[in-house]
């Protein structure tokens, strides 16, 4: 009989997978491959995409991304993300990870194929000037914003929440405009002034309405398993306390308080992604795949260092 233990991890690992019963074949497969791929073991992106504060900046880089109405136009119409959020996620974590993780050819067909589903996710949305406008995904504009959005989340999140990392934020940023630029971004930031300003310049498009209502909602308690619920709304409280404060005003959402005091949030989410990191193993598929991909290369000897 499957004990407690045994059970959590399981469901933890399936949160991550889509339920899968084994580690997903693509993740095996990122050992494949004629190259290192776009970023080494030293690199900003290996570090942040590797820590477990990816958890709280996916949930920070939704919330932001849900602000702009184009944005979630497509995923109104045409995300089945309430019915099925894990494999939206197990989506999402697909691409992260085979960009940061693979050789350089399956970076780029895994954002071509992205792209090309984004080709049929189309419709059109209001401004906030009244203004009714046609959308696809791929239109330039909303690449961009999801691309910062992105970007400041997984940053933000890490700054706050997880160990230094190789050349600091300017290095996070410079390493993931590459994958903007696989998905089609014109000139991605690649320095953290840059994204900011970049950010800056959506603030007139933002709006909070009944999308976002709703959005949020789901976010906050979504169908999880009763062992990560707990976990989860720690996480969640994390998300929202790293968001920058004009976004958080935005969204209606405010940093848990106990009177006039500020709750450890953040203490407690370093505890809570300390026990994941636990369930979950010291170092993924993805990127043992990975070192053992460059490992064969002859660039390094990855799987020991790895220990």
């Amino acid at each position: 009989m499957e004990n407690i233990l045994a059970r959590w991890r399981r469901e933890l690992r399936g949160t991550f997978s889509a339920n899968s019963a084994t580690v997903p074949q693509w993740e095996l497969d990122l050992e494949k491959g004629d190259d290192g791929g776009y970023f080494a073991p030293d690199s900003a992106a290996w570090a942040v995409h590797g820590s477990m504060t990816t958890l709280v900046a996916g949930i920070h880089a939704l919330l932001l991304q849900a602000l702009h109405p184009g944005a979630m136009a497509g995923v109104h119409d045409h995300s089945d993300y309430k019915s099925d959020p894990l494999a939206r996620l197990a989506g999402t974590i697909r691409w992260i990870y085979t960009v940061t993780y693979g050789d350089t050819s399956a970076a780029r067909e895994t954002s071509n194929k992205v792209r090309s589903i984004h080709n049929f996710i189309t419709g059109t949305y209001q401004r906030n000037n009244g203004d009714e406008v046609p959308y696809t995904a791929n239109d330039p504009d909303l690449l961009r914003w999801v691309h910062l959005a992105f970007t400041e989340a997984f940053l933000a999140s890490h700054k706050s929440l997880g160990a230094a990392f190789p050349g600091g934020p300017n290095a996070y940023v410079a390493d993931w405009a590459v994958a903007g630029e696989l998905m089609g971004v014109d000139n991605p930031p690649v320095t953290e002034a840059q994204l900011y300003e970049q950010l800056d310049t959506f603030t007139p498009e933002l709006r909070y309405d009944q999308r976002v209502v709703d959005t949020v909602a789901f976010l906050r308690n979504p169908p999880l398993p009763r062992s990560q619920k707990g976990g989860y709304k720690i996480l969640f409280a994390a998300a929202v306390d790293t968001l920058p404060a004009k976004y958080r005003a935005l969204l209606r959402l405010h940093t848990p308080r106990w009177g006039p005091f500020s709750l450890p949030i953040r203490q407690g989410a370093k505890l809570v992604l300390a026990v994941v990191h636990l369930g979950l193993g010291k170092i993924g598929p993805s990127e043992r795949s990975a070192r053992a991909r460059r490992s064969r290369l002859g660039l390094e000897d990855s799987l020991r260092k790895a220990g």
